[in-house]
């Protein structure tokens, strides 16, 4: 069939007025994530420690709010490995390596699934991530966090918007510092290993040892690390001191609670106690104890406050308070 000249010309036109308007759409909709602005910030934020990943995870809550005044929409992969990603630095700028499981999970050719995410303008969508499973934290150190979201996902990560930073402190793992002295059982001699049981048990086994002076028992459930830097002084000390340091300024630190020279209303000894009340989320909580403290002639009673923290799946106490409550 033949064509005439003036037919293939309109149909190139239209052709060409298609494609730019294709393109010319692309590009409006890159430009409307200038309106994203991507914030983020530590959620129930707590002592973060090299590695164990599930155990001592470093949530941040992300957050994308729409600035603009126009819909912004954008795509969340529903592993959201495929939306965002983080980056960390060190102080010397040296940048920290991406998770090992997360290099693989990227490198294998696999279908993403993703929705699309519509926000008003003035509204904000928010959701809780995991930075350990984005970065690999080997060394104990003060890092710079960043995070970088992908709005046509990591496949396309040439679109990028970049969060804002945070300071990230990873602290030396106490176990390590603290592993001078191993704890003991007094009678059999049997290497003690703390158990996954509830707050109110941690607090309870706690008082119990001092009770009968099993100071092995005793710190088995106590982050003793947490409990001298109550201290501000100490803390300024340990956190100068070198790794060899801090192991002697723990065991010193011990060694004075067993002499009770220091922090005497965490080792006194009572009569009698029960347990008031125990209130706990996924990684902290409270147990709240009235104490009976006996004398020639009468007892002295106040109430504790322990406070707790979950690390690798065991409860430990790490603060404390005393309200005196007066005599009997």
């Amino acid at each position: 069939m033949k064509r005439s000249p003036l037919f293939i010309i309109t149909v190139l036109f239209i052709f060409a007025q298609s494609a730019f308007c294709a393109s010319g759409n692309g590009q409006d909709e890159k430009s409307d994530f200038s309106a994203a602005a991507v914030n983020i910030a530590f959620f129930d934020r707590t002592m973060y420690y090299p590695s164990a990943v599930k155990d001592n995870p470093v949530y941040v809550n992300v957050s994308i709010k729409n600035t603009g005044t126009q819909t912004l929409r954008f795509k969340l992969a529903d592993d959201r490995a495929f939306s965002l990603d983080f980056s960390a630095r060190s102080v010397k700028n040296k940048f920290l390596p991406s998770n090992k499981d997360l290099i693989i999970k990227r490198s294998v050719n696999q279908t993403v699934y993703f929705r699309e995410i519509s926000i008003e303008p003035g509204e904000a969508y928010s959701f809780v991530e995991n930075v350990k499973d984005y970065i690999q934290f080997e060394e104990p150190a003060i890092y710079y966090l960043e995070m970088q979201f992908y709005p046509e996902l990591y496949k396309s990560k040439h679109i990028e918007i970049l969060s804002n930073r945070l300071s990230l402190e990873i602290r030396p793992s106490p176990s390590a510092a603290g592993s001078l002295v191993l704890p003991i059982e007094e009678e059999t001699g049997a290497l003690l290993k703390p158990e996954s049981i509830s707050p109110d048990k941690v607090v309870e086994q706690t008082i119990v040892a001092r009770q009968k002076s099993l100071w092995n028992q005793y710190f088995l459930y106590m982050d003793i690390e947490e409990m001298m830097l109550r201290n501000s002084q100490q803390r300024r000390r340990y956190n100068a001191a070198s790794a060899d340091e801090r192991g002697r300024m723990l065991k010193n630190y011990k060694a004075d609670l067993m002499q009770n020279r220091i922090d005497t209303d965490i080792v006194a000894v009572p009569e009698r106690f029960s347990i008031e009340n125990t209130s706990y989320g996924q990684n902290e909580g409270t147990v709240t104890v009235k104490e009976w403290f006996k004398y020639p002639n009468f007892s002295e009673v106040k109430r504790y406050t322990y406070k707790v923290r979950q690390r690798d799946g065991i409860w430990q106490i790490y603060d404390y308070s005393v309200t005196n409550l007066g005599t009997e």
